[in-house]
Parts: structure tokens; C-alpha cells; sequence
């Protein structure tokens, strides 16, 4: 759909209507609370005590080149196993072989190089989520890297999503970075497989810096802290439990009913280690936030909040990079996918005081995130500074034209499914092709939680149903969460490349079961 619509037909028009055609095909799904869409997959191993690990970091990926402006990785995609649990030995597909993987950190406006080997038993696809990539270094779920073996005889695309850019054994993605600094992750968006690939613990950071960034106060060096927030579960063995209809990931996509909502996990881990500890100085820390899970929803607050403080979380940057100004919160909502950083002034707390991250959106033990433990007094030189950066809000009047976009469950054949405006993925369908630096407003209506995720550009929210856009809704975003049967008005200008892209929901049981559509820019 396209064209300009009125007001009340934005509120009143199609998407709505659709919604409402559709009620009498929509799927019986799980929820937990208000939480999330999903249903619980329990672990059959007794549950690791929280707070006994400490935190760990995952490696800065050191470049193997430099010459001419660009700096050249390599990553390999292997099998290993980690012990996540004490005494059992988990399993796991790992870039390098960790989870989450090597965190590479990039300077804007340096082109970078990241070699991919898969030596994985299967086909894999490298997606950086929030990169302004060229169509070929994007990450198309069928432009796959087939097993470096050879020995792979599986399907690598269904019959309905088309012939992809394969590679074999290797591949390179080329990201010119021609960005603002933000906190980006790469993951595994494989065509039909992209949950439990990710699951398995295909996914690392990915952080862009620039002159704009490093010129402010913010805590940096190793007060600068990611946080990769996801929730696994676990077999009586130590092995990561994931309901896949085809366990080998090989030709059946898709998940077991009744997970065919989300998978929701009941162990919560922070850079891989469950309900870890962490002890730091008195002094403010930069916490950079990723919600890697693939449907679980959280709100993160800090128990206790300092005393006198009602907002004690300051925020300093969402999907896209930094606000324009620091903006304070008593707790912070995260989709899957969503990113937000965040500064938190631990000179608030008494030496020897311990404070709790919690999950409010969690139950049981998946209420707990982590611990961290006031250590020492130190000295802070950091500080947030009233103005942080300038973004240039897009005009509504400069947009060429609405698409109602209509995210909702139905059946597709005699299957369960997720779709865009009635549809289930087709590599041929192209839902939007706008032309190169067209500003497009999208309306976007929903049935269920769906996170949506545009790749290639970075859109501005304008607004929630009738209302203002809402407290998490500032700055450049990437993904936005949206609440059952809720509408969202976004804007964004579709420049950087031309090419075939698409969008989807990130909640990642949704995006295998074709929710999941196509826009071309020409």
C-alpha cells in the first residue's frame, strides 16, 4: 500500500482493518504476563546458583591486516563446548568458538574487512545488525556460506525463497562504516534457521567509535561495560535445549508447538555466564545493553536504587548511536535486539554495598539478571554531559509517501505461521521499493510483542497510536518493540545503497515462520 493517507485513516484504515479480517485466523500463542510472546521451554538439569561466577568479557578481535584504510578479521564459525554450568560441559556453535563471540571495534570511516570461515556442520549468513551495509555484505538469509567440509548435502534454500549469493567455506563481509558510533551486534540470519543458530550461540558485538564519541566525558576503558542479556535453557547433560522440529538444522524449519510463539529460556546469561557478579569501583559506569535473546522481553532496574534517587539509569544512546541529550529513567525496557546504554554512578552506593540488575517483565529466577559489588572508592573524572550529540529530525512534510505494514499471525496452508500485510516471506514479493533518498513514513500494526528490525537504515519514531512516541523511543532506532495490538508511525530516508533488503520481526521463532518481508531500493 502506498500514497499519502489522512489521519483518520491512519488510526482507522487498513492496517486495523486487516487486524481485524484476520482475528479468526490468529494463532493460539503463549505469553508470560504481559511480558513477552512465548512459552517457556524448562530446563531438565538443576539450575546453577545466581551471583556465584564472576562476569567475563568477550575479547576485543584484533585485526590480522591495516594497510590502505582498512582493517581485515578473520572469524571462524566452529563447534566447542563451554562449561556454562559447573560440572557439565555445554556444547555450542561460537564465532572463534565463544559465546557470545569476539567483540570487533571499529572507527567510523575506516573500511573493515571480517573474514568468515564456517566450519560448522550447516549453512551460515553474518548479518551486522545495524550496519549500513552494500546488499552483498548485508547478511540475505539465503546468501549463505556453505560448510567449509564440502561435505554438506542438505537443502540451503526452500522452494519458495529463491537462489542466494552462495559461498563456499568462506566469505567477506566489507562494511565501510560510514556511520555514527553505536553499539552494534553481528549474528547468524540464516534463511529458516535463524533462532536456533543464534540460540546455539552464534552471536558478538560489533562497537563503531568516531571523533564525536570519543570527545565526550563518558566512562571509558574498562568502565565501559557490554552487557549481551539472553535466555537459554538446558538438558539433563549441560546441552542447550531448543525445541527445532528438524534437531540437525538441516531442510524442516521451525519449532514444535506450542513454542511456535518464542522460545523463552529459564537461565539468564550475561556474556555467556548465568546470573553472574561483577565487583567495581564507586564511580560511574557505562553500561552497554543488548538484548540477544531471541523472544524474551526485559525491564532491567537496579535493586536497590540509590538512596534519593527515583531515575537513576541515565541513557545516553539507543540503536543508532548517541541521543541528543542524556535522558533518566527508573528502569529500561529491551526487546530482542534492542541495544541501550547507559550510565549508572556507583558512588551513590556504600563500600561493600551489593545491588542487583532484575528483569521485572521475569519470574522465578529469571527476575534475576546480575549482581554488582561495590569494591572500592576511586577517583571518577568522567560525567554526562547535558548535550550529548545532534541528530536532524526527519520532515514529516518531505515524505514521498505511507505503507501500512501489518504484522500478524495466520495460517499458511495447513501450517502455523507469521506474516507481513497477509504474506509469508517470498524472496519475489517486495513489500516497499522506494528510490535512493526517499523519506517514507510506515505505519506499522500488530497483533502480538513483535520487535520490528529494518536492516540498512536507521528510522525516527513519530508516534505511538494517538500518543507522543514513547520513553524508549528516542534517537536513532534500528528495532522497535511494539505491544500487542499497538500501532507505531516511524519515518526514515531510505539512502547509503540501493539493493534488495529486508525486514522483519526479531523475535527470532516469528522471523523462521516467514514473518519476514522484502524492500528494494532503486
Amino acid at each position: 500500500m502506498s500514497g499519502r493517507v489522512s489521519r483518520r485513516s491512519l488510526l482507522l484504515g487498513t492496517g486495523a482493518a486487516a487486524l481485524a479480517v484476520g482475528g479468526a485466523g490468529v494463532l493460539a500463542v503463549g505469553f508470560r504476563g504481559t511480558s513477552s510472546t512465548g512459552t517457556l521451554l524448562a530446563s531438565e538439569t538443576p539450575l546453577p546458583k545466581a551471583f556465584q561466577k564472576p562476569l567475563s568479557v568477550p575479547p576485543v578481535l584484533k585485526p590480522t591486516d591495516t594497510k590502505g584504510g582498512t582493517d581485515t578479521y578473520e572469524i571462524t564459525q566452529r563447534r566447542a563446548t563451554a562449561e556454562i554450568i559447573d560440572g557439565l560441559r555445554t556444547p555450542i556453535w561460537g564465532y572463534d568458538g565463544i559465546l557470545p563471540g569476539p567483540t570487533l571495534v571499529t572507527r567510523r570511516g575506516r573500511r573493515t574487512i571480517v573474514r568468515h570461515r564456517n566450519e560448522l556442520p550447516v549453512p551460515t549468513v553474518v548479518h551486522l545488525h545495524g550496519g549500513r551495509s552494500a546488499p552483498r555484505h548485508d547478511g540475505y538469509p539465503t546468501d549463505q556460506i556453505l560448510p567449509a567440509s564440502g561435505a554438506y548435502k542438505g537443502a540451503h534454500k526452500g522452494a519458495h525463497h529463491g537462489d542466494g549469493d552462495l559461498s563456499q567455506g568462506t566469505r567477506s563481509y566489507e562494511y565501510d562504516t560510514d556511520q555514527r558510533a553505536a553499539t552494534l551486534w553481528y549474528h547468524d540470519h540464516r534463511m529458516d534457521f535463524t533462532g536456533p543458530s543464534v540460540w546455539r550461540g552464534l552471536a558478538g558485538l560489533h562497537l563503531i567509535t568516531d571523533d564525536e564519541e570519543r570527545a565526550l566525558p563518558l566512562p571509558d576503558g574498562d568502565r565501559d561495560l557490554p552487557l549481551v542479556i539472553m535466555d537459554r535453557s538446558f538438558d539433563e547433560d549441560g546441552g542447550l535445549r531448543y525445541p527445532s522440529v528438524d534437531k540437525d538444522l538441516d531442510a524442516t524449519p521451525g519449532v514444535t508447538s506450542p513454542y511456535e510463539a518464542g522460545v523463552l529460556g529459564d537461565v539468564i546469561l550475561v556474556n555467556g555466564t548465568p546470573w553472574p557478579y561483577k565487583e567495581v569501583d564507586a564511580v560511574r559506569l557505562r553500561l552497554r545493553l543488548l538484548n540477544a535473546s531471541n523472544a524474551r522481553r526485559y525491564r532491567l532496574r537496579l535493586d536497590p536504587a540509590p538512596e534519593g534517587v527515583d531515575e537513576p539509569l541515565v541513557q545516553v544512546a539507543s540503536d543508532g548511536g548517541l541521543l541528543t541529550r542524556p535522558l533518566t529513567h527508573p528502569y529500561v525496557d529491551l526487546a530482542s535486539a534492542e541495544r541501550q546504554e547507559i550510565v549508572v554512578d556507583f558512588s551513590r552506593y556504600r563500600v561493600g554495598q551489593k545491588v542487583r540488575l532484575v528483569n521485572d517483565f521475569g519470574e522465578g529466577p529469571t527476575r534475576q539478571v546480575m549482581e554488582f559489588r561495590i569494591a572500592r572508592r576511586a577517583k571518577d573524572e568522567s560525567r554526562v554531559p547535558s548535550k550529548l550529540s545532534v541528530i536532524e529530525p526527519l520532515d514529516v512534510g518531505r515524505a514521498v509517501r505511507e505503507r501500512d505494514m501489518v504484522f500478524q499471525s495466520k495460517s499458511i496452508g495447513d501450517h502455523r505461521g507469521w506474516t507481513i500485510n497477509g504474506k509469508p516471506f517470498s524472496a519475489d514479493h517486495i513489500h516497499a521499493a522506494p528510490r535512493l533518498g526517499d523519506i517514507e513514513i510506515w505505519n506499522l500494526y500488530t497483533d502480538f510483542h513483535h520487535p520490528i528490525h529494518l536492516h540498512l537504515v536507521h528510522f525516527q519514531v513519530l508516534g505511538r497510536g494517538t500518543k507522543e512516541p514513547g520513553r524508549f523511543d528516542q534517537g536513532w532506532k534500528d528495532t522497535l518493540d511494539l505491544r500487542p495490538s499497538e500501532q507505531a508511525r516511524i519515518i526514515t530516508r531510505f539512502d547509503g545503497h540501493r539493493g534488495k533488503y529486508v525486514f522483519h520481526c526479531h523475535n527470532l521463532e516469528h522471523e523462521d515462520m516467514m514473518m519476514m518481508g522484502n524492500f528494494e531500493v532503486r
